[in-house]
C-alpha cells in the first residue's frame, strides 16, 4: 500500500482506537472524551457522550491522556444495536444507546476488579466475549517482556467467567468465519495465539499462529479477518498493518515505521526498561499509534484504521473484502 493513496475521514477526534463500521457506510469510533464519535458516509461528525460519565476531557500530559479517566476503548454492537465500551480508563464494560445513555455491566470478576479492560467481542450465540490486558492500574508499567497477567472472560448463561489465562498484554481477539477458533493479540508477547472454541465457550489448545514475533519491532494492537481467511492487524507504535495468511506467512501492507524511535523502543523492551517517553516518542505521521483494522463500504473492501494518537480516520481501497462482522450478518 502507498501511503499517498491513504484518504481520510473525520476530523478532530480523540484516541479513535477502535471503529466499527454499518452496512450504510456510518462509522462509530471510540473516543477519549467519553464517548463515541458517530461519522456519516457524507463525513458528518456527531459525538455522543456517555451520560454518566464526562471525567475525560483534559488531560494534564500526553501520558495522562492514556491512564486515567474514561477512555473507551474496545466496541461492540448488542444484538439491539446499542454499543459495548469496554473502558481501558474505567477498568469496566459498558452498554450504551445510541443517545448517550449508558448503564454498567460489569466491573468485578470473582469478587475482585477486572482490571485493564481491553476489547469487547459478541459470537453468534450472543455471548460476549471480553480481554483484560493486564490487571495492573497502570498498564504503561506492564510493557514488559516478562509480564503475563492478561486474561480472557466470556458473558453466558453463568455470567461473567474467566475462560483462558497468562497472556501477554491480551489486546483484540477475533473469531474466524466458522467461530472455532478465537485469534488473540499478545501485544508485548509480540505474537497472534490462538485457542479452539468448545460448544460451551472453553477455550484449549493454546498455540502461536503465524512468526512467534511480528516484524522487526512488532507490538499488535488490532486484528481482523479477510473473507479469504487472512488475518489483518496492527503493530502499534511501529505504525504498520498487516497480513498473516491461512498458511502462516507474514506480510506488511502498510509501513509508516519511524525506524529509529521503532529500534530504541525495541531495544528498551528487550531490557526491560521501557518508559512512557520511549513509546510517546515512537509513531509514524499517517496516524499515530496504529491501532486496529477495520472493514467497511457496501463491498467490504474499504479499509480503516484506527490509531491511538490520530485525530483522523486513514483508509484505502483493500484488494480483498473484509469478513463481515456478525453485526453484518
Amino acid at each position: 500500500m502507498d501511503p499517498a493513496d491513504i484518504q481520510y475521514i473525520g476530523e478532530d477526534l480523540q484516541r479513535p482506537e477502535c471503529i466499527l463500521a454499518e452496512k450504510d457506510g456510518t462509522l462509530w469510533s471510540a473516543d477519549a472524551r467519553g464517548g463515541v464519535a458517530c461519522i456519516s458516509p457524507d463525513g458528518t461528525l456527531k459525538l455522543i457522550t456517555q451520560t454518566f460519565d464526562k471525567s475525560f476531557t483534559e488531560a494534564k500530559d500526553d501520558a495522562s491522556r492514556f491512564t486515567e479517566g474514561t477512555l473507551p476503548n474496545g466496541l461492540a454492537f448488542a444484538r439491539n444495536g446499542d454499543i459495548l465500551i469496554s473502558n481501558f480508563g474505567t477498568d469496566v464494560l459498558e452498554v450504551m444507546s445510541r443517545d448517550g445513555e449508558t448503564r454498567l455491566m460489569y466491573d468485578t470478576i470473582d469478587g475482585q476488579p477486572i482490571g485493564k479492560v481491553n476489547f469487547v467481542l459478541r459470537d453468534s450465540q450472543d455471548r460476549i466475549w471480553l480481554t483484560i490486558s493486564t490487571r495492573t492500574k497502570n498498564w504503561m508499567e506492564t510493557i514488559s517482556p516478562n509480564i503475563s497477567d492478561g486474561y480472557i472472560a466470556l458473558a453466558d448463561e453463568k455470567g461473567l467467567h474467566i475462560v483462558a489465562d497468562g497472556f501477554s498484554f491480551t489486546n483484540e481477539i477475533r473469531l474466524d468465519a466458522d467461530e472455532a477458533y478465537m485469534y488473540i493479540v499478545e501485544t508485548t508477547g509480540q505474537c497472534i495465539s490462538r485457542m479452539k472454541v468448545g460448544a460451551d465457550g472453553s477455550l484449549s489448545g493454546r498455540e502461536v499462529f503465524g512468526p512467534s514475533k511480528l516484524g522487526q519491532y512488532g507490538f499488535p494492537d488490532g486484528i481482523a479477518f479477510d473473507a479469504f481467511g487472512n488475518l489483518w492487524g496492527t503493530l502499534v507504535m511501529v505504525d504498520q498493518v498487516f497480513a498473516i495468511t491461512p498458511e502462516g506467512d507474514f506480510h506488511v501492507i502498510l509501513d509508516d515505521t519511524n525506524q529509529e524511535s521503532a529500534k530504541a523502543l525495541e531495544q528498551a523492551f528487550v531490557e526491560d526498561r521501557v518508559t512512557p517517553d520511549d513509546m510517546l516518542a515512537a509513531g509514524g505521521t499517517i496516524a499515530p499509534w496504529f491501532a486496529s483494522v477495520t472493514f467497511g463500504g457496501p463491498d467490504l473492501t474499504t479499509a480503516y484504521i484506527g490509531s491511538l494518537r490520530g485525530t483522523r480516520i486513514p483508509f484505502f481501497r483493500s484488494p480483498v473484502a473484509g469478513l463481515p462482522m456478525i453485526h453484518w450478518r
